[in-house]
Order: C-alpha cells, then sequence, then structure tokens
C-alpha cells in the first residue's frame, strides 16, 4: 500500500483547507468580473475577484500583489481542478520523497512551481510586447499547483523510468518515462498552437523544465540539503 509521506500529506492538507477556506472567508469572485477581461477598460475593483486576489496576476497588473508569487500555487479554480493536481502529487510525491528526503523533496516542488511562473510570465510579456496581445490580458489570474506537479512528473520519469502507469485514456499501461515525455509534447504543442483552452500551458513546460535542470544539476554537483 502507498504511504503518505510527511511533506506530502502537509501539501495535501494545506492545498485542501485553502480551496475550502477562501471560497468561505473570501467567496468566489463576482459574475461579471470574469467576463471580457482581455479588452476591459475598467477593471473591477480589487475586491470582487473573491478567492481570485491569491492569484497571480502578471505584475504590470493593477491586481498584483507580492503575496500572489507564494499564494498563487496552492489556490484552485475548481474542485476538479484541486482533485487531479492532488492526486498527481499523492500518487508522484511519496515516491521521491522518500528518495530524496522531506528537505530535498520540498525545495524540489517549490523550485518547480516557481519556475514554472517564471516561464509563464516570459510567455505572457512576450506575447504582449511583442504578438499583440491586449495590455488587459495582464489581469487574467493563474492559478494552481500544475507547475509544481508537472516538475514531479518530470522527477518520477527520469528516477523511475521503467515503472509501468495505468492510463485511464484509454486504458494501457505505459512506462513512464514514455507518459512523460508525451505529455511534454502535448502541453508544447497546444502551447505553442495558441488553443484557447484556459489553461496555462507553458506554466506546465516551466516545471517539467525546471524540474529537469534541478535533477541534472543535482546529478552532476550534488545537493546540500
Amino acid at each position: 500500500m502507498l504511504r503518505v509521506t510527511d511533506v506530502v500529506k502537509n501539501l495535501l492538507i494545506i492545498n485542501v483547507l485553502m480551496y475550502f477556506g477562501t471560497i468561505v472567508m473570501l467567496g468566489e469572485p463576482r459574475g461579471d468580473v470574469m467576463l471580457n477581461l482581455i479588452n476591459n477598460p475598467n477593471p473591477a475593483n480589487f475586491m470582487d475577484w473573491g478567492k481570485y486576489i491569491l492569484a497571480m496576476f502578471f505584475p504590470t497588473s493593477e491586481y498584483f500583489a507580492p503575496y500572489q508569487i507564494i499564494t498563487h500555487m496552492f489556490m484552485h479554480g475548481s474542485i476538479s481542478h484541486l482533485f487531479f493536481n492532488m492526486f498527481a502529487v499523492f500518487m508522484f510525491g511519496p515516491p521521491l520523497e522518500n528518495l530524496w528526503g522531506p528537505k530535498r523533496f520540498l525545495f524540489f516542488y517549490l523550485f518547480t512551481g516557481f519556475g514554472a511562473l517564471l516561464l509563464h510570465l516570459i510567455v505572457k510579456y512576450i506575447e504582449m510586447e511583442y504578438m499583440g496581445a491586449s495590455i488587459f490580458s495582464a489581469n487574467v489570474p493563474v492559478l494552481g499547483a500544475s507547475g509544481a506537479v508537472f516538475g514531479l512528473l518530470v522527477g518520477f520519469g527520469i528516477i523511475f523510468p521503467n515503472t509501468k502507469l495505468m492510463l485511464l485514456f484509454p486504458p494501457i499501461p505505459m512506462k513512464a518515462k514514455y507518459f512523460v515525455a508525451g505529455y511534454a509534447v502535448i502541453e508544447l504543442f497546444l502551447g505553442l498552437g495558441n488553443f484557447d483552452t484556459g489553461i496555462a500551458h507553458f506554466a506546465h513546460l516551466g516545471g517539467a523544465l525546471f524540474g529537469l535542470l534541478l535533477i541534472l544539476y543535482w546529478r552532476k554537483y550534488g545537493s546540500r540539503l
């Protein structure tokens, strides 16, 4: 039976408490706040965003606050968003924490989460500065643990490459290394294709990229954690 390790357990608890706690204390955003975000010249009051005041807005947005750099990683937009991210943490986190230890695992999780945010912000800047995206797209928030989750996926795929995972669609077994590689290709395709999916694909890729780079660094130079 899979044992839930200490850091993984605490991450699950924090994310669940943040999801339900912010709904109770801050509420969902006002209905019209989420409409016409890209070209809205009359921004809403900050508190009208409800729980989304803890999501991450682009630094040029009037809704940006420094604490969002941390809080956005523990926020989720829906119960399904929360469930699938936490299920991935539950599945792929314990083997890595058992191998690396709690301090090193937590550092990896946070490092990949911040790396995901960094790549997302870089891509957002390029879109607004050079690709004609509206300046009001800075008011579109990003939230969730998906960047760190993709870091865990890459970490698991590298450390346990031949472990077989059972896919849901289609229900066939696949080695972890192929699953992670295929998932990354899909994310890259969706990100470069500019599909309007409502998903920050480059944040996912950022988590995967920084996870790969950190593991390569540890292999070459070791870790003091």
